[in-house]
């Protein structure tokens, strides 16, 4: 029976991967709206929203560290959102 479930799990476990890749591209914060900033860890709406006010009221960000003037952003969620985001 472990030889006819074999084929099964390796697909599952194949897809799954394959989700969490696709699921993996880096987000560019100076084009993202509310939703695609929301999709990170650790932003819900409140900080998506904070984002882009700044982001219109100081111009788009050179640089990723900019992101801390935002208020709910410190250096402990800038570090987990540097694989998650792009700056262009």
């Amino acid at each position: 029976m472990a030889m006819s479930k074999t084929p099964l799990a390796l697909l599952t476990l194949a897809l799954t991967a394959g989700f969490a890749y696709a699921n993996t591209q880096a987000i560019n914060v100076n084009e993202a709206n509310a939703a695609a900033l929301q999709a990170l860890n650790g932003v819900g709406p409140a900080t998506a929203e904070a984002i882009i006010e700044d982001r219109q009221a100081n111009g788009p960000y050179e640089r990723i560290e900019a992101l801390t003037r935002v208020n709910g952003i410190g250096d402990a969620t800038l570090e987990s959102l540097k694989e998650q985001i792009v700056i262009e």
